[in-house]
């Protein structure tokens, strides 16, 4: 085949690749038109920058979090919260998508106010907070001077790791003997470490990334695939390394699958690869998302319930954007048949994510985007719900989206 052959067969787009392309600029300008709305409402509720310059309590800085449909108010978590970073990583992904200089300058706003997550050490967390902002910050500004927040950021993730395990400690205090909690969204935040790696030149990142992704594969999941919440290792002597306990945590049980948990996976081992080019993560990151794709409780829309052993309950808008995002880079590496039906469910994800009964028209959910996702099931939290980190991985995709088509 000529490369002028090849590249207009690249060119054909599937009639749902058209129908979302299409659909882009509006998506993108009804987005952008939800966050600035949902800017101005949440920038009063913030406690004052002057009080991170005058040296006060940090944890009264806050940031947007969700909405709380009780009040019919915007959710404020503190800038240590697990998602804080989502927020301005949105607005990031909002002014790469339009443009608009406005959302740009309400990104560097909120990121900055997020810098003392780089001396935090008490949760694995500290990955997600700095990369999707102060990262997605550094890409677009194309500036370095972010870059000792995120290494800093890194060091303080390093300190979770425990050498005799080989993993880094999700939840927990550090030095704790009795417990040591290692959840599957802890391979989302080994981007960070990569990035410290190429940017420092010190391999000992890269050397802790590469050992969590390991162990987390050999222990974290069953024969078929599916991923377990929370695994207890071990510490005693003679049994160092070895699972003492398997948690439900956010899932149904411990013998099905919680999706948002196993969208962190096909995310981040594809990630992994393409950090690595190891290729047991890619063989790993189809593994897990054959699971997720080839589920008979899988709707077909693409978007799974909150837990895959509980079908005709509530949906998970965002294992579903996370799931897309990660499935088409996944989709780019694999190639040939097996990644033109990756991409195909991810276009399919983001057309359901794009549609009415996903993506929110008006304020009803205080201008967040995505309707109906699932934070807590178990704990009675956050159920049909906006959540940011679902808007955040939607919009990742489909930017991903944009710039696979825009190539052609």
């Amino acid at each position: 085949m000529t490369l002028t052959l090849a590249l207009m067969v690249a060119a054909i787009l599937t009639p749902q690749e058209t129908e979302l392309k299409a659909k882009l600029p509006d998506i993108f300008a009804k987005s952008a038109a939800h966050y600035r709305a949902l800017d101005a409402a949440a920038t009063p509720l913030a406690v004052s920058e002057k009080d991170l310059w005058e040296g006060r309590e940090a944890s009264r800085l806050q940031a947007p979090h969700g909405f709380k449909r009780a009040t019919g108010k915007l959710d404020m978590r503190s800038i240590y919260w697990w998602t804080s970073g989502h927020y301005p990583g949105s607005l990031w992904y909002l002014y790469e998508a339009t443009g608009d200089t406005t959302l740009r300058d309400r990104a560097v706003f909120w990121t900055e106010r997020l810098a003392p997550n780089q001396t935090a050490d008490t949760n694995h967390d500290v990955g997600f907070i700095t990369y999707c902002s102060f990262g997605n910050a550094r890409r677009l500004l194309k500036t370095d001077k972010y870059d000792a927040i995120l290494c800093k950021t890194a060091e303080t993730l390093a300190s979770r790791y425990e050498p005799a395990l080989g993993l880094i400690r999700s939840w927990g205090r550090i030095g704790d003997k009795k417990s040591f909690l290692v959840i599957p969204d802890n391979m989302m935040n080994l981007e960070l470490l990569e990035f410290a790696s190429k940017k420092s030149g010190d391999p000992r990142f890269d050397k802790i990334a590469r050992s969590h992704a390991t162990k987390t594969m050999a222990n974290h999941f069953r024969d078929d695939g599916g991923t377990y919440h929370v695994l207890n290792y071990d510490q005693r002597p003679g049994f160092v390394g070895s699972v003492q306990e398997i948690r439900r945590g956010q899932g149904l049980s411990c013998r099905t699958a919680w999706s948002r948990g196993q969208s962190w996976a096909i995310y981040g081992y594809t990630m992994m690869y393409r950090e690595t080019r190891d290729p047991a993560y890619l063989a790993f990151a189809q593994k897990v998302t054959d699971y997720a794709m080839n589920h008979p409780n899988m709707p077909e829309d693409g978007i799974p319930y909150w837990d895959f052993g509980a079908p005709g309950e509530e949906r998970d808008s965002s294992a579903g954007s996370i799931m897309a995002s990660g499935l088409l880079e996944l989709a780019d590496f694999v190639g040939g048949e097996k990644g033109a039906a990756y991409r195909a469910f991810a276009v399919r994800q983001m057309l359901s994510l794009a549609s009415p009964a996903y993506f929110s028209e008006g304020d009803e959910i205080g201008h967040f985007l995505l309707k109906h996702g699932v934070g807590h099931k178990p704990g009675a939290s956050e159920i049909d719900t906006p959540l940011d980190y679902g808007d955040y991985y939607f919009l990742e995709a489909l930017l991903r989206f944009r710039n696979s088509v825009s190539k052609d």
